[in-house]
């Protein structure tokens, strides 16, 4: 059985933070670069879904591992989890994105390490 379940499934931000803590997972961040510069979730990798989707190769931080991908609110996330799915990667997309990631209290910093917004 993978990592995941069978097919491109949904977690929660908790379930995301949970999978992704230890590094048996990695977070990948597909919003634009001024929405990750405004706030993402520390530890997350940045990809957006428009260079995934014209075929750019995850971060090699993410390369042979399961993802988590989170968005601003769950769009976008799913399409890059059906793309990676495609790919051959184990993925699943956060529910709500960055926009319940912060509303359940979970951390939000900025690209200098300060707190940071969901734009």
């Amino acid at each position: 059985m993978s990592f995941f379940g069978r097919g491109p499934g949904r977690v929660t931000p908790a379930e995301a933070l949970h999978r992704t803590a230890d590094g048996a997972a990695v977070l990948l961040d597909v919003r634009e670069t001024s929405e990750w510069n405004a706030g993402h979730a520390p530890g997350a990798v940045h990809l957006p879904l428009s260079r995934l989707a014209a075929g750019q190769s995850l971060p090699a931080s993410a390369t042979g591992r399961p993802v988590v991908v989170i968005c601003r609110s769950g769009n976008r996330s799913r399409q890059a989890a059906r793309i990676l799915a495609g790919r051959g990667t184990e993925a699943v997309d956060v529910t709500g994105g960055m926009t319940a990631w912060a509303a359940e209290g979970l951390p939000v910093r900025n690209r200098h390490g300060a707190a940071g917004t969901v734009a």
